[in-house]
């Protein structure tokens, strides 16, 4: 299947590793060029260079997804760099286990900096760049966390439900304008990256990163342009919430 992407310009924060970086390759694959940001320069550049590599045009910025000004300076690169942004997926890495009545104020903000407001500012940036084009994909990894509460990931539960509630009705603001732009929620399950074993998992019966990546390369295509809104869980079936 063509998904429509070659020659787009796609920013992935936090593409360097994990599922980010599983986002990235499935999107240089498809065609697409890349603007990444990740806050180690060392994994950062080793990324880059395997796109490279393959003939992908990749920028890349050293940066925390959770800085407030990072959405903004990813986007005015891609600008500046390739002339536009047409897709845009927000990552960051999950806020630490804790149960919730044990959080402090700090964790708190901490979480929401990092797992929705980065998120919200991704797409502040973006979508006035995208409605000039009349297209844009946008896509945020959350948790499956959103659907089914953890008890011992209480930050997850409380930043990323906020961020899929917002994410509801923002998605149903572009379609009513006609925009042209989806905004959906990817929200994986046990996955065989870092995060996962340091969360305690061993691996088995995790799901593959880059398969995950090309689930998030389809929503960001042309043919899922009537996919908007949505929240998709890729857990291998694990949640059992309806």
């Amino acid at each position: 299947m063509d998904l429509g992407v070659s020659g787009k310009v796609a920013v992935v924060m936090a593409g360097s590793r994990g599922l980010g970086r599983a986002v990235a390759d499935s999107l240089a694959t498809e065609g697409a060029h890349l603007v990444l940001c990740a806050r180690g320069e060392a994994s950062l550049e080793s990324a880059a260079a395997s796109f490279r590599d393959r003939g992908t045009e990749v920028v890349t910025v050293v940066a925390d997804a959770a800085d407030p000004h990072t959405p903004e300076r990813l986007v005015e690169v891609a600008v500046h760099h390739f002339g536009s942004v047409d897709i845009a997926v927000a990552n960051a890495g999950g806020p630490p286990p804790g149960r919730a009545l044990e959080l402090t104020e700090g964790q708190i903000a901490d979480a929401l900096q990092a797992n929705l407001l980065a998120s919200m500012r991704l797409v502040g940036a973006a979508v006035p760049h995208m409605r000039r084009r009349a297209w844009g994909r946008i896509c945020c990894i959350t948790s499956y966390t959103v659907v089914q509460a953890v008890p011992t990931l209480a930050l997850s539960n409380l930043a990323r439900t906020g961020l899929w509630a917002w994410v509801k009705t923002a998605a149903h603001d572009l379609a009513a304008e006609g925009s042209g732009i989806t905004l959906n929620l990817v929200c994986p399950g046990r996955h065989a990256t870092e995060r996962m074993v340091a969360l305690g998992g061993d691996g088995a019966g995790a799901g593959d990163p880059a398969d995950f990546g090309k689930v998030v390369a389809f929503l960001c295509s042309s043919p899922a342009g009537f996919v908007n809104g949505a929240a998709l869980v890729v857990d291998g079936g694990d949640t059992l919430a309806l």
